[in-house]
């Protein structure tokens, strides 16, 4: 009898924990959403949680720098959608780039992104000869010109 109870309330005892596992990641999940998508679930995306990707539509960024507010617009060739940010986007972001935002649709279709990533290329293309930059580059890599690191980890001065 002793075991039976033991068992039963060891039961009830996982049971519950994996309930509240299960809502934990079900309310965490962020759905990765094109602007055709998302305007395709208007009606049941106000107030939930997304990942909104496309390219920042060129001339569409506005800023004010002074509130850090940041508006553009976001399209994936086909829909456009309106997006407001408050806070410092990442260094890579800007006009015709692609961007990832993170936030929710407002009552009016405007994203609130509380999140910018923006998007780079993948592609590795080191400097050539000849390219601006070019040589000031070399010299930070050849020992004791342009402060490189010597042999022992110190730097050196100029």
């Amino acid at each position: 009898m002793r075991r039976r109870k033991l068992l039963v309330g060891g039961s009830v005892i996982v049971l519950a924990l994996s309930g509240l596992i299960l809502t934990g990641i079900r309310q965490s999940v962020v759905y990765f959403v094109t602007p055709s998508e998302l305007a395709q679930a208007q009606e049941r995306a106000a107030g939930k949680a997304y990942r909104l990707g496309g390219m920042v539509v060129q001339g569409s960024l506005q800023q004010d720098r002074g509130r850090r507010e940041h508006r553009f617009v976001l399209t994936d060739g086909k829909t456009f959608v309106p997006v407001r940010f408050q806070g410092l986007p990442p260094d890579l972001f800007g006009e015709g780039r692609g961007a990832v935002v993170e936030g929710t649709v407002g009552a009016d279709g405007t994203f609130q992104a509380s999140t910018i990533m923006a998007k780079h290329s993948e592609e590795y293309r080191p400097p050539q000869d000849g390219q601006e930059g070019y040589r000031d580059l070399l010299k930070t890599l050849r020992p004791g010109e342009g402060g490189q690191a010597s042999a022992r980890g110190t730097r050196s001065t100029p």
